[in-house]
């Protein structure tokens, strides 16, 4: 299920809905992004999209990772509008019977929501206001997920460092 708009969502409120009266799930994978500002003086971040077009983009990934995936359901809400900083901006959340099939979709949502969907992004700062683009280690992430499978590829290494998730 996808749903774009202005409201607020409630992480456990989104997480019953998914599992409510069901036995067969043995995995919830969630991820709740916030407006964050690294480097202070974020006032806000305006969130616009172009009705029907950003759902249908949306619903198609949403299909792709039904495709790739033996998951029970799933639920994507992505806000739109002004927003603050520390105030959530879009919830997954995925259901299946084993773990690594809930985790390897939830983290193909992010990968593909933060590079594919059409959202346009504006900073208003103490210093003026700027449309920002998605960070190339966003479109790294999202690169990194093999076309024709459900696995991903390697990421490259950073030094000896672990890749954080």
């Amino acid at each position: 299920m996808i749903r774009i708009g202005p409201e607020a969502f409630d992480l456990e409120v989104e997480s019953a809905r998914l599992t409510a009266g069901r036995t067969d799930i043995g995995a919830l994978a969630t991820f709740v992004g916030l407006v964050r500002d690294e480097t202070g003086g974020l006032l806000s971040l305006t969130l616009e999209h172009y009705p029907g077009m950003a759902e249908r983009h949306l619903a198609a990934i949403e299909a792709e990772a039904r495709r790739r995936w033996r998951i029970l359901d799933l639920v994507v809400v992505h806000r739109v509008g002004r927003l603050v900083p520390g105030e959530p901006i879009v919830f997954v959340g995925v259901v299946a019977a084993h773990r690594a099939e809930a985790f390897a979709a939830c983290e193909f949502l992010m990968d593909w929501l933060k590079t594919q969907a059409p959202f346009w992004k504006f900073e208003e700062r103490v210093e003026g206001g700027r449309w920002i683009d998605p960070r190339p280690e966003d479109e790294g992430r999202a690169e990194r997920w093999d076309k024709s499978s459900g696995a991903a590829a390697p990421v490259p290494a950073r030094g000896d460092a672990p890749d954080p998730l």
